[in-house]
């Protein structure tokens, strides 16, 4: 669905940010209550150290945050013009993001390491699967 070598196709196949081949997170599986935010220490593929300082993904609650209040106001709206009343547009509220929580937290973080970290077609040249779209031209 997304091309390699974009900021998209990182976030949402669970890569590494530089070389988009190594898995960033251990467990694939988005609701393993266990591991859900086991990070391996370095990519597999490219050796990107994922933790690039200490503590780096407290930045990610904010970006957690945005995502959390946007949910929570289109979920607050669609119950709006379903005519749902407020105790029960909150109960659903309540009830969405806490099944997305584990969703929410992968996805925070991903979003907030390839903000700072961004793709390198150099480690490309192993790659069998499908090529960076300036390289199909």
């Amino acid at each position: 669905m997304f091309k390699i070598g974009t900021k998209f196709y990182s976030i949402f196949h669970n890569k590494c940010p530089r070389c988009h081949q190594g898995n960033f997170f251990v467990n694939s599986g988005l609701f393993s209550w266990k591991n859900n935010l086991k990070l391996h220490e370095k990519c597999s593929h490219c050796g990107l150290k994922y933790m690039i300082e200490p503590s780096f993904f407290y930045g990610a609650m904010y970006v957690s945050y945005g995502l959390t209040v946007a949910i929570a106001i289109a979920v607050f709206i669609i119950c709006y013009l379903l005519g749902l009343s407020l105790v029960t547009s909150f109960i659903a509220i309540v009830i969405t993001l806490i099944l997305m929580t584990p969703i929410l937290m992968r996805l925070s973080r991903l979003l907030y390491i390839n903000m700072f970290v961004h793709f390198e077609k150099k480690y490309l040249k192993n790659r069998k699967e499908q090529p960076v779209d300036s390289q199909n031209s």
